[in-house]
């Protein structure tokens, strides 16, 4: 990665380290008053890792994941990749960041209902600067990465819940990104068919993706390697797990 003031360059299939120090962030409450969401959050995840973080609604795991994905500046402290401070970093440089370093899962799969299986995976490719060929490969990649390739031309509204969280996950890893950023990734998923998205993201993380996930589901998060509790914006617990539901 370049020095900051430079143009953000990653190695797409380079993990760098990820660190937050004494991170803050506050929100205007309805009254005006201050309402602080995240308070003085540490952490440092390695390259390869998988992290489950887990807490009630309101903890501030979303707000922490928005401000490691680069969406959303905290008030106060640092986010540092590869030792460089993301927030110090202009907007076009963030953006350069985010498309290069990240890619995202949400929990409503934001596909666009008009646009092909295909097409949606396609998306985070327009503004990459390869042919129409490689980036037709990329997709197909994806795709069969997720067991959805023969889905290609199916639209969203032409396959299960399942299914649209697989071609978000497609969407997502395109352009190989090093980490992976998950919100409720199987928020809106039955229990077998979360437990596929999870062995997934396994298999993912097996070929070198380091993966950060926020979830309510306690069983899903024991697919991690490593399990963060928050409460009330502070990380209240940070322990590896066992393991045992890690894919051979």
């Amino acid at each position: 990665m370049s020095e900051p003031g430079l143009s953000v360059t990653v190695e797409p299939t380079v993990a760098l380290p990820i660190a937050a120090k004494d991170v803050e962030r506050t929100f205007e409450g309805a009254t005006g008053d201050p309402i602080r969401v995240l308070r003085g959050i540490d952490l440092e995840v390695e390259r390869g890792e998988t992290v489950s973080i887990v807490g009630p609604s309101g903890a501030g795991k979303s707000t922490l994941l928005s401000i490691m994905g680069a969406m959303n500046a905290p008030t106060s402290g640092t986010f540092v990749v590869d030792e460089i401070d993301i927030y110090s970093l202009g907007s076009e440089q963030q953006a350069d960041f985010r498309r290069e370093f990240l890619g995202f899962i949400f929990q409503d799969f934001c596909l666009v209902p008009y646009l092909t299986v295909f097409e949606n995976v396609m998306l985070p490719l327009t503004i990459v600067r390869k042919s129409r060929k490689q980036k037709q490969q990329m997709v197909e990649s994806a795709l069969s990465q997720v067991g959805l390739l023969e889905k290609a031309a199916r639209l969203p509204n032409q396959i299960s819940g399942g299914e649209k969280e697989r071609v978000a996950i497609a969407r997502a890893i395109v352009n190989e990104p090093p980490v992976l950023l998950a919100d409720e990734p199987t928020g809106n998923l039955d229990s077998k068919t979360s437990a596929d998205i999870m062995k997934l993201l396994q298999n993912l993380n097996s070929d070198g993706m380091t993966i950060i996930m926020v979830t309510h589901s306690e069983a899903c998060a024991q697919y991690a390697r490593r399990l963060m509790r928050v409460s009330d914006g502070k990380i209240v617990a940070d322990q590896p797990l066992s393991g045992r539901y890690l894919a051979n």
